[in-house]
């Protein structure tokens, strides 16, 4: 597996693999043929089809200007490799192709083409969570530690930049009011959760302020803010809002946050090696699923969940998310985007606490739900796998044409 700076990706909302990876594909492909007069950029399936409500074609042209870009949306071609493929074509003065690439972007912003020697290089020598678990009690590790032996100590670093820029994300979601970009008319709702909380009783308020902090990330990635892939922008509200929640609760140290943000993605990286964290491969269970299973186990980490514990919190977190569909509402990472980050990370509190009243046993190993998750993902008809063309999208759309 490659490494977590792989996972954690700091950049702008609102899609990790619409977005930042499209933009960053045109930045590539730019740089190899300085010589270009312009471009042409093909889209295929998903990024077709959900592009502009995604912002992909403003990520693709900006990222090209000053040069002229042409955009060809093809949301009934795809090609076999990854339902998010990108053919980069430069041009020379007479509109002659000159040169040529095709991209994948596979989820949180992460590339894929066919040139193998191109791909990060891989950092952990076990690929499977019961593999690392057993190596980790054979030699009384934890799973940050087994992060660190890997990543060396220069990691800690890092995830203190991801952490610094989750917070002040959330600070962001918190205090800006008003309505959302897209044209869907979809408030900010983040501040009035957050008072609303203060201002009630115990229950509602860890069920409030945690609704609020994932609704700030959410809100701000909607908007084009600065989020971290976590493991996804469409995702990236649900770990930032349970360690910020813990963090208050618990009065956690400071470090303790970071060894958690560690073993979240480790979690992370095993499900995106091992299935996909890409909605419009494997659906929503990929992207708030996967972000409820790392939510879940940082969170019995911090309460003092042994390793066996963390990996039935990370079981549960993608289990019951088993299904899900990516069905944005006008190819917006809007609704109901921005509500399951909320659920998610309540859920992932729950979770959490479920496993410590437990010893740790349970008869479905994580790997075993990391790979039912790919294949009901694939399993999925296309329409489901954000392309905006199924689910909740469809009904809202004709409900919109029939008040029309």
């Amino acid at each position: 597996m490659e490494s977590i700076r792989e996972l954690y990706r700091i950049g702008a909302g609102p899609s990790s693999s619409h977005t930042m990876g499209p933009k960053l594909a045109a930045e590539r492909f730019r740089a190899r043929v300085p010589q270009a007069a312009g471009f042409r950029v093909v889209l295929y399936e998903s990024l077709a089809a959900t592009g502009k409500g995604h912002l992909t074609d403003k990520a693709v042209t900006q990222a090209l200007a000053p040069l002229p870009v042409e955009i060809v949306w093809s949301p009934g071609l795809r090609r076999p490799e990854h339902p998010n493929a990108m053919d980069f074509m430069a041009l020379d003065g007479d509109g002659n192709v000159i040169e040529s690439w095709t991209v994948f972007s596979i989820g949180g912003g992460a590339l894929r083409d066919e040139d193998v020697s191109s791909r990060p290089p891989e950092v952990y020598h076990l690929h499977t969570l019961t593999e690392i678990m057993d190596l980790c009690a054979e030699e009384g590790m934890t799973y940050w530690e087994f992060v660190a032996r890997h990543e060396g100590e220069e990691v800690w670093d890092f995830l203190q930049t991801v952490w610094s820029t989750m917070q002040d994300c959330i600070e962001r979601g918190l205090t800006t009011e008003g309505v959302l970009p897209g044209g869907l008319g979809l408030a900010r709702k983040a501040c009035s959760y957050q008072q609303k909380a203060i201002l009630g009783g115990a229950e509602l308020r860890r069920t409030g302020l945690l609704a609020a902090y994932a609704l700030a990330v959410s809100e701000e990635n909607a908007a084009g803010g600065t989020v971290v892939t976590a493991p996804t922008c469409g995702a990236s509200g649900v770990l930032p809002a349970v360690l910020r929640y813990l963090k208050e609760t618990m009065e956690s140290r400071p470090r303790a946050i970071l060894q958690a943000l560690a073993t979240a993605g480790l979690i992370g990286l095993v499900i995106k090696n091992n299935a996909s964290i890409s909605g419009a491969e494997v659906g929503c269970q990929g992207e708030v699923g996967s972000a409820c299973a790392m939510a879940a186990a940082a969170a019995a980490q911090l309460m003092g969940g042994t390793i066996r514990q963390i990996e039935y919190a990370a079981e549960m977190g993608l289990e019951h998310h088993l299904g899900l569909t990516c069905d944005p509402v006008g190819g917006l990472v809007q609704i109901p985007c921005i509500e399951r980050n909320a659920m998610a990370a309540t859920k992932a509190m729950s979770i959490a606490q479920m496993v410590l009243l437990s010893d740790g046993s349970h008869r479905i190993p994580f790997d075993e739900v990391v790979r039912v998750m790919k294949e009901t993902g694939h399993d999925l008809p296309s329409l489901y796998r954000e392309t905006s063309h199924g689910g909740l999208a469809k009904a809202y759309g004709e409900r919109k044409r029939g008040n029309a």
